[in-house]
C-alpha cells in the first residue's frame, strides 16, 4: 500500500487539529507563541483558531496545521493480546467444563491513585457499555479491594483468597506515576514469590498491551475495553492455553 497521511478535508492533505496549553499569559505573544511552537514541530500552514486565557500566566490553544509526513500501513506492527471474544455465557460454560471451580479474581487501584472507575467498569456487576462486570458471572469470584491500595496489601490479599487473577487500574498519569505504581507492584510480588502464581493484568488510559509486557504484565488494556473482552482474555490463557 502507498504512504498515506492525516485526512482533514481531502484524502491525504495532511492536516490535523492540536490542542495544547502554553505558560504564558494569554494575548497576543501567547497566540505567537503557539504558532511558532508548531512551526518548529516542522507543521505548516498554522493556524490558531481558539485561544482560552486559563488564568496563572497559561493560556490554552485550539490550532489546525498541515504535515508532510506520511506513514505505511503495510509496515505497522502491534503487538495484540490475541485472545477470541467470548459473551458471558460462552465464558461461564468454558470454566465450568474445563477448570471446573470458579476463578479467583482480586482487582485494586493501588498506591495513589484513587480513581475506581476503571476497575470497578470490568469489576463491577453492571459492568460497562452494556457489558456486564465479572461480578455478574457465575464462575467468578471477585474482590474489588478499591482505591489506594498498597502494592504489599494486594500481595497479602493474592495469598489470603489464593487469587488467580490480579487485575490493576491505573488513572493517574501525571509524571508517570502509573509506570511508577504498576512497577512497584510487580517488584513486590516477585519479592514475595507470587508474581509466577498469578495471571497479572493492568488497565489505564495510556496504557496498551506492549506497555504492560514491558511492565512485567501478562497483558494490559486500554480505554473502551469491555469486562467480556478481559474476561475471555482471562480463560483464554490461563485455561485454553494451559491445555497444550
Amino acid at each position: 500500500m502507498k504512504e498515506i497521511t492525516a485526512y482533514g478535508d481531502k484524502f491525504n492533505d495532511g492536516k490535523i487539529q492540536f490542542s495544547f496549553t502554553l505558560p504564558i499569559k494569554c494575548g497576543p505573544k501567547a497566540k505567537e507563541g503557539a504558532s511558532l511552537l508548531l512551526q518548529k514541530m516542522g507543521f505548516e500552514e498554522v493556524q490558531i483558531v481558539h485561544m482560552q486565557d486559563l488564568h496563572q500566566d497559561f493560556t490554552f490553544f485550539v490550532a489546525y496545521a498541515v504535515t508532510q509526513t506520511t506513514i505505511n500501513p503495510d509496515k505497522i506492527q502491534v503487538i495484540e493480546h490475541g485472545a477470541p471474544h467470548w459473551d458471558r455465557v460462552e465464558i461461564d460454560n468454558i470454566i465450568e467444563t474445563k477448570w471446573k471451580k470458579p476463578i479467583v479474581v482480586v482487582g485494586a487501584c493501588i498506591e495513589t491513585d484513587a480513581h475506581t472507575v476503571g476497575i470497578d467498569a470490568i469489576l463491577n456487576m453492571k459492568g460497562y457499555h452494556g457489558d456486564y462486570g465479572l461480578e455478574r458471572y457465575k464462575f467468578f469470584e471477585v474482590y474489588n479491594m478499591g482505591a489506594q491500595v498498597p502494592s504489599e496489601e494486594v500481595a497479602k490479599k493474592i495469598r489470603e483468597v489464593n487469587a488467580d487473577v490480579v487485575l490493576i487500574s491505573q488513572i493517574v498519569t501525571q509524571n508517570n506515576l502509573h509506570l511508577k505504581n504498576l512497577t512497584k507492584l510487580v517488584e513486590v510480588l516477585e519479592a514475595e514469590e507470587l508474581r509466577d502464581k498469578v495471571l497479572l493484568i493492568c488497565g489505564g488510559p495510556r496504557l496498551s498491551h506492549k506497555d504492560a509486557l514491558e511492565l512485567g504484565y501478562d497483558a494490559g488494556f486500554g480505554p473502551g475495553t469491555v469486562p467480556s473482552e478481559v474476561a475471555s482474555f482471562i480463560v483464554d490463557r490461563l485455561i485454553l492455553k494451559g491445555e497444550k
